[in-house]
Parts: C-alpha cells; sequence; structure tokens
C-alpha cells in the first residue's frame, strides 16, 4: 500500500524544484510560450494553482464538490483552460504566492484524510495517497513544460516512482478514453530508474512487455514526449497501441507530442 506520507513529502520536493526555477524569472520569461499551445510558464503555473484549488475542496469540503462542478460546467467544456487563463493574468510574484499557499494547503488536508475514504473527483472517487500521486504526476508534467520552455534540462529523480506506477494503474483509462476494449491480460514493465535499479510492474509471465528508462515512460504517460522519441520498446500490439494512446490525466484524449518536437 503506498505511504501517504512518502507521497506527500515527494510531491513538496517536486513542487519546490519547480518553485526554484521560476522564482527567480523575470515577468518577461513568465510570458514565454511553452510546448503547451496558448499556455505560457503562467499558465502553467496557474494551471497548478487552480488544480490545487479544486482538489482541496474535495479534500476539505467533500460535500461541496457537487456544487462546484455544477459552477464549472456552466462555464463552458474549456473550464480548466478558463481557469487557467483568469490565474494567468495574476502578476508573476502573486501568482507564485498562491501557488505555495494552496499548495501547502492541500497538503494538510490529505494527511488528515481518514483511511479508506474515497474523495471526489472529475474522474472516479479516489484516496489521498491517489490523489497525493495524481498531484505528483499533474506537477511533474507542467514542470516539464516549463523546463522545456526555458531550454532547461531536468535531472530525473527516484520520485518518477510514483508516476511510472500511476501510469501502469491508468493503462485501461487510456483505451476506453479511446472507446477501446482494454486488453484482458496485464503487461509486464520494466523500467530503468535514474539510479539504474530495475522498476517491474505485471507479471512476469506476460507475454506482452515494455522496456525502457522510467524517464521516457513517465514523458509518454503525461503525452510530453512522443514514444518515438524514446528509449522505450514495445513487445506485443497491444503494448505499441497502448503508447500510443497513454494518457495518464484526465479529461479528454490528449493531443500528445509531435515526433522530433524536442530533437
Amino acid at each position: 500500500m503506498a505511504d501517504l506520507g512518502v507521497i506527500l513529502g515527494d510531491l513538496a520536493a517536486e513542487s519546490q524544484a519547480i518553485d526554484d526555477v521560476v522564482a527567480g524569472l523575470p515577468a518577461s520569461d513568465w510570458a514565454r510560450p511553452t510546448p503547451a499551445p496558448g499556455w505560457t510558464v503562467a499558465h502553467q503555473v496557474a494551471h497548478l494553482t487552480w488544480t490545487d484549488a479544486k482538489s482541496l475542496i474535495s479534500a476539505s469540503r467533500p460535500g461541496d464538490w457537487q456544487a462546484e462542478v455544477e459552477q464549472l460546467l456552466s462555464v463552458g467544456e474549456d473550464y480548466v483552460d478558463a481557469g487557467a487563463r483568469e490565474l494567468a493574468q495574476t502578476p508573476p510574484r502573486e501568482l507564485l504566492a498562491q501557488w505555495r499557499e494552496g499548495r501547502a494547503a492541500l497538503a494538510e488536508a490529505l494527511a488528515v484524510v481518514p483511511e479508506g475514504e474515497k474523495l471526489p473527483w472529475y474522474g472516479p472517487p479516489m484516496s489521498a495517497a491517489s490523489m497525493a500521486t495524481a498531484r505528483m504526476m499533474e506537477t511533474w508534467a507542467h514542470g516539464q513544460d516549463i523546463f522545456d520552455a526555458l531550454g532547461l534540462t531536468r535531472e530525473p529523480t527516484a520520485r518518477l516512482w510514483h508516476i511510472a506506477r500511476f501510469g501502469t494503474r491508468t493503462r485501461d483509462f487510456a483505451f476506453k478514453l479511446h472507446s477501446l476494449a482494454p486488453p484482458v491480460e496485464e503487461f509486464r514493465l520494466e523500467l530503468t530508474s535514474p539510479d539504474g535499479t530495475t522498476w517491474a510492474f505485471g507479471p512476469e509471465d506476460a507475454e506482452q512487455r515494455l522496456t525502457g528508462s522510467a524517464l521516457g515512460f513517465c514523458l509518454v504517460i503525461t503525452q510530453r514526449r512522443h514514444p518515438a522519441d524514446t528509449d522505450l520498446v514495445a513487445i506485443g500490439a497491444d503494448v505499441e497501441e497502448w503508447l500510443g494512446i497513454a494518457q495518464a490525466f484526465a479529461g479528454p484524449p490528449g493531443a500528445g507530442r509531435k515526433p522530433g518536437q524536442f530533437a
């Protein structure tokens, strides 16, 4: 079972790693375009701030969640982008302060969620540990967009384990999102971690397999890199299909990245 305290600690570290980069940026760099069409560095931080705020409602006031969803739907189907657009207009120092305050409040709220309680979300309800892991995935993914926009290389860390594990657990979600029946059999994943050890998921005797770096896998399941631009090797038609549609984040199918975009 996932240790909530460990996940929250790693989430705080991942957030701080991004904070350390954006905190010293001039306002002109907050307006720099990122690989996400129409989104600047400010939009990326705004999105994290907005999503943390929604997660806080779920974790601390679950009874208010349905009203929150209804209010968002009244904005329109692009309510996520609308939230980022609105917050991105906030002066950078103020936006950064909001993100810091919001993520700290969310961590405190998740830490006291009773074990076994499910929190409402846009998709299926999830445990506090799963929500913290989802926040880790989102934070890392949008952080990648910021690093890419600034031309910076981010060294992978052991924190990728949370995202890799989350990616394996969202396999069936990706197939269903594309109106496809998920494969009946499990896959075997053998991923090389940043320290050179192997992270294995799935049965050892599975016929369909995926090998490569944990970094490559995390970049693909968050749609920050095209599979062709990673070292991932798929064995089996279903695994190959999965790589083409893999998506660890909620919402409609993402457009992903074009092959060679970051060559």
